[in-house]
């Protein structure tokens, strides 16, 4: 068979579907991206099917219209490919009612969030798209896009923007409660999420930001969560693979390892799906759940990422399977991370300390070290203060967390004369720009931390005023540089060995 003569994937294609049509939709999810789809979408899919309900989804994308292009020519549909090395796995979830782009249509946004039918509204759309400064955890009152949103009602860019905008309607028409699901690696991104609606309903004028506060207040609810699934960019790799085995052309299949957990707060206000039936937990230690994901899995892999990327490694896998760099990233997790976290109840460490490298030696998946790097702005602002803060009012200079932060910013924003390479070229980030800019003048790699931890807070306030950890990232930047990161990874251990260790009891939540 040839290419052009294989038919697209669409409702009539044979063997697929395990329900005639989605149901009526009672979700509105803001972030139509990859993650989303093979996540939330597939737990939802599991939920319909085993015990029905309209929680049909209506999937909004930011700016692109490539995925809802994709999905409207293919009824909504799309192939999720489960990537191991013991082969693959092909499902397609029938869950999505509709796909639009916000850009195209901001009203649409706001009428969608704010019908009656709409029971939740979640989210995926990174930490880049709460428009919150990191260095406070406050709505960016600077960001134009905020201030676009507070200027023109009828048309919001930001989701924060989008979500106000929807309660207002909902509060002017039909009162409705709504639940509103943070999806994103964020610190209690429920409690987050409300912050930032709040303060930007606190904005309005005062007879509109009283009506919309109480509605957030009285009849919309945050439930935080914690997702984790590895989900790389969609390639032609997949498509390919899709058409090979399964006998139809699919224009977004999406791939993801086969592990997958969701861990929920259950404080849906309007109600939910029986997600419990796709494997979601619900419970009370979102929290230490959180941290887990946020430090030691995502911190951990940021360092993994940015050491790969500048020793040239274009994968995940590829950059582990280095010994020094497997080594550091035990030693970082263990020693640097794991002391910060309150372990939920019921969890082994050690075993999901070898799950996660078992995830990432997953080479059938070949996550690139340049998607997992991006966002580093944003992203490390998470993962690093509160740890590095503890073991510096321990005593302790935390070696492994200040060589995470002299790689990122030797990845985004090297010295004059160092090229970091094409991965680290590859790494998106906002901040790109500023950072980059601050390099260029920029005598060594301490006056580079200086201007960037100390003078912009990229890491916060508190790490900010800490001397010692900047000029210890700053000597890492000077020898990543002048060696090579491989020797400033050598130098991170050896100090690290020379620092007592920490007392390996971890604290456990309480449930």
């Amino acid at each position: 068979m040839t290419s052009a003569s294989i038919p697209p994937l669409s409702a009539a294609t044979p063997g697929i579907l395990r329900r005639p049509a989605a149901p009526a939709a009672g979700i509105v999810h803001l972030g139509l991206g990859n993650f989303h789809r093979a996540h939330q979408a597939v737990y939802t899919d599991a939920a319909i099917a085993a015990h029905g309900g309209d929680w049909g989804i209506i999937g909004v994308a930011s700016r692109s219209s490539a995925i809802p292009d994709a999905m409207h020519a293919q009824d909504m549909l799309y192939t999720v490919v489960e990537i191991s090395p013991e082969g693959s796995q092909f499902s397609v979830p029938r869950v999505h009612t509709d796909a639009f782009t916000a850009a195209a249509d901001p009203v649409r946004v706001v009428k969608a969030i704010g019908n009656a039918g709409t029971r939740i509204v979640s989210l995926t759309v990174t930490e880049n798209g709460y428009n919150y400064t990191p260095a406070t955890g406050s709505l960016n009152l600077q960001d134009p896009a905020i201030r676009h949103d507070l200027a023109h009602p009828g048309s919001p860019q930001t989701p924060i923007g989008q979500i106000v905008r929807g309660l207002q309607h909902r509060s002017r028409t039909h009162a409705e409660p709504v639940t509103v699901l943070s999806c994103d690696n964020l610190a209690e991104n429920g409690h987050h999420t409300k912050r930032l609606v709040r303060e930007f309903a606190s904005l309005l004028p005062p007879a509109e930001a009283a009506e919309a506060l109480a509605f957030v207040d009285t009849l919309t609810s945050f439930p935080s969560s914690m997702v984790d699934r590895i989900v790389p960019a969609t390639t032609e790799h997949y498509r390919r693979l899709v058409a090979s085995q399964r006998g139809y052309k699919d224009r977004i299949p999406v791939p993801a390892e086969p592990f997958t957990m969701w861990i929920v707060e259950d404080n849906f206000i309007a109600g939910r799906p029986t997600w419990e039936a796709g494997g979601a937990v619900f419970s009370s230690e979102v929290g230490g759940y959180e941290q887990l994901k946020v430090r030691l899995l995502n911190g951990t892999h940021s360092l993994i990422a940015y050491l790969g990327a500048l020793t040239g490694a274009v994968t995940i896998p590829e950059s582990v399977s280095h010994p020094a760099i497997e080594l550091a990233a035990r030693s970082v997790l263990r020693n640097e991370y794991l002391p910060s976290v309150s372990v939920p109840s019921g969890v082994d460490v050690d075993a999901y300390e070898e799950q996660l490298f078992s995830r990432w030696r997953n080479t059938a998946l070949g996550h690139r070290t340049s998607q997992v790097g991006s966002d580093g702005s944003v992203k490390l602002r998470q993962r690093i203060p509160l740890p590095a803060l503890q073991m510096l009012g321990d005593g302790r200079m935390p070696q492994l967390l200040a060589l995470t932060t002299a790689a990122y910013l030797a990845c985004i924003a090297p010295l004059p004369g160092f090229d970091p390479g094409p991965q680290a070229h590859a790494v998106e980030d906002p901040a790109r720009g500023l950072l980059a800019g601050l390099a260029s003048g920029s005598r060594s790699g301490g006056d580079l931390a200086s201007k960037v931890l100390g003078d912009h807070h990229l890491l916060g306030e508190e790490l900010a005023e800490r001397d010692d950890f900047i000029l210890r990232t700053g000597e890492f930047i000077d020898i990543i540089h002048s060696a090579g990161p491989l020797s400033a990874l050598a130098e991170a251990r050896t100090a690290a060995s020379l620092t007592p260790a920490p007392s390996l009891q971890t604290t456990r939540s309480t449930p």
